[in-house]
C-alpha cells in the first residue's frame, strides 16, 4: 500500500494535540468542501482531509499509526507482521490491496468489538455554523427555521431544514449561541455534541451596529437646524420625539439612552441620532425668492475660519 503522511495534509507536527488537529481540519474542511470551494481537485483533497482527520483524532487509530514510523508519501509499504497484533486483538485479515484510508477503516471497525471489553462511551465533537438575523429578530428575539452555512460540512446535520432554533433576545453580532445535543452522534452510547451558532446581522436600512448600540442618521430641514423643531425618531419599538435645539449642526450626534439594541440582562444599549441638513434638490420659484432674501439677510459667514492667503 502508499504511505499518507496525515500529518502533512492536515499541516500539524506529528506531536500536534488533540485540539490542534480538530482546528486545522475545520479550516481545512471549510476550505476544501465541494458545495462552497473553488479550489482545484476540491473534493479529493476534502476526502483526503477527511480520512486524515478520522486517523488522526482518534487515539487508537493515531498510536497505531504512528507504529507504521515515517515514510515519503506515496512510497509503497507493508506493515510489520506483528503490527495489527499490537492493538488487543483487532483482527484486520487479509490486508492485501487495501490503501491506508481503508486499513485504518478496518481498524476503526474491528477494535469496536475487542474480546471480553466493552468500549467506553465517547461523546461526540462539537460543530458550528454561521447563521444571519435580521436586527428585529436579534432585538425581540425569534423561532427559526434552521437555514445554516456549516462551518464544519463534515458533519451534516442530521435534521437540516426541519430543525427550529430558538434566537433569544438581546444576541448582537459575533454572538455565538450554545445549541444543546445537535452536533455529531456519541459512540458506544455517548451524548451528541453541540451545535454552536456565530450569529451575523443582517445589514439593516435605517442602523448601524456597534455591539447593542445603534447608530442612525436623521435628516433636517435648513430651517428644523436653524429654529429647532420636535421629530418623531423611529426605534426598534416605536417612535421616540427627539427635541432639536435651535442651532443643530450637520454632523452633530444626538443620544436617545436606552433606545438601542435589547441586551441579555433586560436592559438595552443607545440610540445615537447623527444630524444631517438636507436642502430641496428641486426648489419652487417661492423657495428661491425666499432663499435669496434669506442669503441677503444673513449676518454669518460659515467660512470664516478659513485661513486667508
Amino acid at each position: 500500500m502508499k504511505y499518507k503522511d496525515y500529518y502533512a495534509i492536515l499541516g500539524v507536527d506529528r506531536s500536534a494535540s488533540e485540539d490542534d488537529i480538530k482546528k486545522a481540519y475545520r479550516r481545512l474542511a471549510r476550505k476544501y468542501h465541494p458545495d462552497v470551494s473553488k479550489e482545484t481537485d476540491a473534493e479529493a483533497h476534502f476526502k483526503e482531509v477527511n480520512e486524515a482527520y478520522d486517523t488522526l483524532h482518534d487515539a487508537e487509530k493515531r498510536r497505531a499509526y504512528d507504529q507504521l514510523g515515517m515514510r515519503r508519501p506515496g512510497e509503497e509499504f507493508e506493515p510489520a507482521p506483528d503490527w495489527s497484533a499490537q492493538f488487543e486483538g483487532a483482527d484486520l485479515g487479509d490486508m492485501f490491496g487495501l490503501d491506508l484510508g481503508e486499513l485504518f477503516e478496518r481498524l476503526g471497525g474491528r477494535s469496536g468489538a475487542r474480546r471480553g471489553r466493552r468500549q467506553a462511551p465517547m461523546s461526540g465533537r462539537d460543530i458550528e455554523a454561521s447563521v444571519t438575523i435580521t436586527l428585529e429578530q436579534a432585538h425581540r428575539g425569534a423561532e427559526l427555521p434552521l437555514q445554516l452555512t456549516a462551518v464544519e460540512p463534515h458533519a451534516a446535520l442530521e435534521e437540516g431544514s426541519k430543525l427550529r432554533v430558538k434566537i433569544p433576545s438581546g444576541v448582537t453580532q459575533g454572538d455565538r449561541l450554545r445549541i444543546p445535543g445537535r452536533g455529531v452522534a456519541g459512540h458506544a452510547g455517548g451524548a451528541r455534541g453541540n451545535l454552536y451558532l456565530n450569529i451575523s446581522l443582517a445589514p439593516h436600512a435605517l442602523y448601524e451596529v456597534s455591539g447593542h448600540d445603534l447608530t442612525m442618521t436623521l435628516p433636517l430641514t435648513p430651517s428644523e437646524a436653524v429654529l429647532g423643531a420636535k421629530i418623531d425618531v423611529p426605534t426598534l419599538d416605536k417612535p421616540v420625539r427627539l427635541t432639536i435645539k435651535p442651532g443643530a449642526q450637520a454632523g452633530q450626534k444626538l443620544r436617545l439612552a436606552g433606545q438601542g439594541l435589547a441586551k441579555r440582562d433586560g436592559t438595552r444599549g443607545d440610540l445615537f441620532c447623527a444630524l444631517t441638513v438636507v436642502t430641496p434638490a428641486s426648489p419652487t420659484e417661492r423657495e428661491q425668492d425666499l432663499y435669496r432674501e434669506l442669503a441677503a439677510a444673513a449676518s454669518y459667514n460659515p467660512r470664516a475660519g478659513f485661513a486667508t492667503h
